[in-house]
């Protein structure tokens, strides 16, 4: 996960505030007139000189031909741009894979990618173990058979907060690692080897899911028998297992090499930074992943290359992103809380700034598995920077340790399902900048903005967010936008783009034959119902929603909600969100159009989902999924599982709850599911109050920081922590035909420094305090005892971590505190829908 201070991106802010006398139809004279020159030719599109795998790897028998050139994929000869998410399966139960990739699908993944660990699989030297939750063949299965794409990272070394980095101890004591060393490369042969066993018949040429390898990561050594002759060697070994594939790829941070055309720099950023030795909030300097970022990867490749010759003969590479933090892991010296809002910022500005595989880390949190020999964490007592928790990693991911749904998650899958829809045409524009920069990266008060375009058409991305510095409200905002053959003016009236918010605008948008010149409103998603063609758009929020519509593309152009007016050859419409049709149109061609507008919390609420082969839009509060036969919803809400659709499915539904159509909602067809709610008392009793603890200790310095850290208490510590026993009633795991269960969670309200949660004396999960509450999934793990045990570590006031001021507790004049506020147990319901024809 790391990425240094050293290796964070280079950014150049260029925003213009040039007060210019220039508006169209405007009635106030606007303050912030931003020009984008978008006219100049985007480049010519560079394809053959990226030695990947052999000739046929990129070629699936009977299904599609996947290449990359020097700008995007292309599938099938169109340009493909993806959604990649990591899941690391050796750190969830395998008996809930098959749900967690299909809430990935939902969310609009389309790659996995994940760590193959080394120690997972060989903590003890010859014995190899792909069983249970290590069953990588049965993973990547899974996810061929829901139409997800694979990208196994197979390292050898990967990092991932894992113990020496993936490697096993043993290997550790054989010689130097990371080297063409005969010996350890004797070693990783083996292991590749074994991966490829598994993985037989699985890769892209077979008519399998896998369609890249990640070698290596964080890689950067220039020492004898390293550098970029090392990664070459890896991944020549890798084919020679039988691992060829369409693509290969390094991490392209930490000033990385890797030799020049045989594998793909791929890059990453996090909102924040928790192996930093900071214990303050950081600055906004650190926070690249707001800014706009144009630069090429092949001036980032330029940094990881030493000789001259390779330089010269350096071509440009596509701009992957398969590292942007999609959340945190916390150590123990710095705990970082970050909010739903934080993420979704992070995208837009990544796809603004000209990405073309959209990759988080981590998507789905976990647990870490049961080692044979050790605790499988990343600590400062192996040699590593930062202690992590014992089991948790949760990361704070959009799919969280457990499988909730975090807040990102739903605001995550609004880019998303654009991004899916709408991503080929995105895939080959370039993007282009206003034409001055902020004074400094600490300027907080311009507004960020970005284009990408190619010929007339084009996509304006504006970015007002900024974590823990807000950007104020920009005032009487408009963009100049110049094209080859025109110049927009977008809007027509200068408009405030609020504090804290990101969106994205479309530039002459086809839309089924009626051409959309722009729109202050995101697209979402498209779908046909017979001869209609549906367009679903988000309002942007505090901003109203007006489409300019070219008139010569339509013959007839209606709204009943909305007002419309006619200038020269464009007609304005202006809307207010809703579940209704705002605007039906009727093209030249006789097809018709229909756009829907909705709103920001209809929007995340929306799904896009595939039954019996048709696309319908579903609008639910609770969480959904689907296998393609099956829709699954769960909440622990009881009434969130009213559902709407669009368009409406033919047919009856079976359902294991009670299901009502309730009438209309808008454009789509609403119904009811009735669900019993339940109550599931847990009984807390204190069982040891705890005593005193010591001062925390430091770690060993570090060659990369400043200083040294915090370091974790270990076992012998926590017998001074308070303990409390956890027991639920007999029936609690009981339901009825109205109230299905699909999992209990514990609700852990607590002040502390560190929380233990046992099972009949088996760890099973692990909370480092950041003031937010810890939930625990216990489908499962629950104990036929019905008892649990938990454990707080108290937490000192002067404690040397790093924690928001607003987590901090209360220490009322104590040294330490330490206790339990509350302890829920909240069902979690779910209802089966299956559609019959």
């Amino acid at each position: 996960m790391r990425i240094r201070k050293s290796s964070q991106l280079i950014v150049l802010l260029i925003i213009c505030v040039a007060p210019l006398a220039f508006s169209q139809g405007a009635t106030t004279k606007p303050s912030a007139v931003f020009t984008i020159d978008a006219s100049a030719p985007t480049g010519r599109v560079q394809s053959g000189y990226l030695q990947m795998g052999s000739s046929v790897a990129g070629k699936s028998p009977g299904r599609h031909a996947l290449l990359v050139n020097s700008r995007y994929l292309t599938m099938d000869s169109q340009p493909w741009l993806p959604v990649m998410g990591e899941f690391h399966y050796t750190r969830y139960p395998e008996r809930y894979w098959e749900e967690e990739i299909l809430k990935m699908k939902a969310g609009g993944i389309q790659i996995i990618s994940t760590y193959v660990f080394w120690i997972h699989h060989e903590e003890v030297e010859g014995q190899f173990d792909w069983s249970g939750q290590r069953n990588l063949r049965q993973f990547v299965e899974l996810c061929g058979k829901h139409g997800m794409y694979v990208y196994p990272r197979i390292g050898p070394w990967d990092h991932g907060e894992v113990r020496n980095g993936g490697f096993p101890d043993w290997l550790l004591k054989k010689g130097p690692t990371r080297v063409n060393d005969p010996v350890y490369l004797s070693y990783v042969q083996r292991f590749y080897e074994e991966v490829s066993r598994q993985l037989k018949g699985l890769l892209w040429k077979d008519g399998g899911p896998i369609v890249g390898i990640q070698l290596e990561n964080e890689y950067a050594s220039r020492a004898p028998n390293g550098g970029g002759a090392y990664i070459s060697k890896l991944k020549s070994m890798a084919m020679a297992a039988g691992l060829d594939v369409p693509l290969y790829t390094v991490t392209g941070w930490g000033n990385a090499v890797y030799p020049p055309r045989e594998v793909i720099p791929v890059f990453g950023g996090y909102p924040d930074e928790p192996w930093s030795e900071s214990l303050q909030q950081l600055s906004p300097d650190t926070q690249n992943v707001y800014q706009f970022d144009p630069g090429s990867s092949a001036t980032r490749m330029l940094q990881g290359v030493t000789d001259k010759g390779d330089k010269a003969d350096l071509l440009e590479y596509p701009r992957f992103m398969v590292e942007l933090g999609a959340g945190l892991q916390l150590t123990y010296h710095r705990r970082p809380v970050v909010s739903e809002d934080d993420i979704p910022p992070m995208a837009l500005t990544a796809l603004g700034s000209g990405v073309n595989l959209l990759g988080y880390y981590m998507f789905q949190g976990g647990v870490n598995p049961q080692g044979k020999l050790t605790t499988l964490q990343e600590s400062q007592a192996t040699g590593y920077p930062n202690d992590v928790p014992v089991k948790s990693y949760d990361f704070q991911a959009p799919l969280r340790a457990f499988g909730q749904m975090n807040g990102s998650f739903r605001k995550l899958k609004v880019i998303h399902q654009f991004v899916e829809d709408f991503g080929s045409e995105l895939a080959p524009m370039a993007t282009f900048l206003p034409a001055v920069v902020p004074a400094s990266p600490h300027d907080t008060t311009t507004l960020r903005l970005a284009a990408r375009a190619g010929g007339d058409r084009g996509y304006l991305f504006f970015n007002n967010y900024l974590r823990n510095y807000p950007i104020p409200e920009q005032k009487g905002v408009q963009v100049v936008m110049k094209l080859p053959g025109e110049t927009i003016i977008v809007p027509r009236q200068p408009i405030n783009v609020p504090s804290q918010t990101a969106f994205f605008w479309p530039i002459n948008l086809n839309l089924g034959g009626a051409l959309l010149k722009y729109a202050t409103a995101q697209p979402l998603a498209k779908l046909k119902d017979g001869n209609i063609a549906y367009y679903f758009f988000v309002a942007s929020a505090g901003i109203d929603s007006e489409f300019a519509f070219a008139t010569p593309t339509f013959s007839s152009i209606t709204s009943r909600a909305g007002k419309i007016s006619r200038e020269d050859d464009r007609a304005y419409v202006t809307v207010a969100s809703s579940t209704s049709v705002a605007i039906e149109i009727q093209t030249r061609t006789r097809a018709t159009v229909r756009l829907v507008l909705l709103s920001p919390d209809q929007a995340e609420n929306s799904w896009k989902v595939s039954i019996n082969g048709h696309q319908h839009l579903f609008i639910t509060c609770a969480d959904l999924f689907s296998d393609g036969d099956a829709i699954h919803l769960r909440s622990r809400d009881v009434k969130a599982f009213a559902f709407s659709v669009l368009p409406e499915i033919r047919g009856r539904w079976t359902a294991t709850v009670p299901l009502r159509k309730s009438g209309s909602d808008g454009a789509f067809v609403h119904y009811t599911a009735f669900v019993e709610a339940r109550q599931v008392h847990v009984t807390v009793e204190k069982v040891r109050d705890s005593a005193p603890v010591p001062p925390v200790k430091k770690g060993p310095a570090f060659e990369w920081r400043d200083g040294s850290v915090a370091e974790a208490p270990d076992d012998a510590e926590f017998t001074k922590a308070a303990a409390w026993r956890l027991t639920l009633p007999q029936d609690a795991w009981k339901s009825n035909a109205g109230s299905r269960f699909e999992d209990l969670f514990l609700d852990i309200d607590y002040v502390g420094d560190v929380g233990r949660l046992y099972e009949e004396g088996t760890l099973v999960d692990d909370n480092f305090y950041s003031g937010t509450r810890w939930e625990v999934g216990l489908k499962r793990f629950v104990p036929d005892s019905g008892e649990l045990n938990l454990e707080i570590l108290p937490l000192r006031r002067d404690a040397p971590i790093y924690m928001p001021k607003a987590s901090w507790p209360d220490f009322d004049g104590k040294s330490q505190v330490g206790g339990v506020k509350s302890v829920v147990a909240s069902p979690e319901y779910e209802v089966i829908l299956t559609p019959k024809s």
